[in-house]
């Protein structure tokens, strides 16, 4: 058996894989097309004019679905391992929610181009990636605080390199985006797609941008480390009928009411 036939462990490595694939296909697109310089771009300036902003659009878009089952399959397994530890359940509940923030905020970015609604575009940034490293800080405390029984302790050394890393490529991009935007070199930066070397502000560009490839990869390898975790996890649908036909009136069948669920079988 191939490993990523072994439990839900496909789920992150898609994720993580499609996501890359977005960010790279755009960017040969946007190159190939002469629409950005090849020397690092921002991100979001390889999915900022036609074609290659329809396959950035979509690619990311599925990556937010990819997301959504990701986060919601790691909660699942929490709670399935820690059913009467009241703190950790408070925590995986909150990182739930955080994951799902961070997901609805890259669904901004694929849909909100940065030099047609720079603002909503940066919310959805923020919302991705600085939720999102809070969503990290929470997965590495509950790494931390399951200790042996879900992994060994060198996952929890691995995410919080991760972690670190993220939080080290956030605060690196902030405070040069802060000094790019600042207008001492210039106004109406965020349109300009094409930096010479000899433009005022280019070296605190070229910071900028590879702060954002940083911030993007480390966010993504993070996930990574859940491969391992989803090796021993699988999902099963249990339906529960409320009438014995179809045009039936709802009736007990033997079994209480209940919607479709997903449960979780470690």
């Amino acid at each position: 058996m191939w490993w990523f036939q072994q439990g839900l462990s496909v789920l992150p490595a898609a994720l993580v894989v499609w996501s890359a694939a977005s960010f790279v296909f755009s960017y040969i697109t946007a190159i190939l097309l002469h629409h950005v310089d090849p020397l690092v771009p921002y991100i979001s300036d390889t999915g900022t004019i036609p074609p290659e902003r329809c396959l950035f659009g979509i690619m990311l878009n599925i990556s937010t679905f990819l997301g959504v089952a990701t986060m919601y399959v790691r909660y699942k397994q929490v709670f399935a391992l820690n059913p009467e530890k009241a703190k950790i359940l408070k925590l995986n509940k909150i990182g739930l929610t955080l994951g799902l923030m961070s997901c609805f905020g890259l669904c901004i970015i694929a849909n909100f181009q940065k030099c047609i609604l720079y603002y909503i575009h940066v919310l959805g940034a923020c919302l991705t990636f600085g939720v999102g490293a809070v969503y990290m800080l929470v997965q590495t405390v509950l790494s931390y605080l399951m200790q042996p029984e879900l992994h060994s302790k060198g996952i929890f050394w691995v995410r919080l390199s991760v972690l670190l890393w993220c939080c080290s490529s956030i605060v690196s991009m902030f405070v040069s985006s802060v000094v790019l935007y600042s207008g001492l070199y210039g106004i109406n930066l965020v349109q300009k797609l094409h930096w010479d070397p000899q433009d005022k502000g280019y070296t605190a560009h070229m910071v900028s941008t590879i702060s954002e490839w940083s911030l993007a990869f480390s966010f993504l390898s993070f996930f990574l480390t859940y491969i391992r975790d989803f090796q021993e996890i699988s999902l099963r649908a249990v339906p529960s009928l409320r009438a014995r036909t179809l045009h039936s009136s709802p009736q007990s069948v033997g079994a209480e009411e209940q919607a479709l669920l997903v449960a979780g079988s470690i």
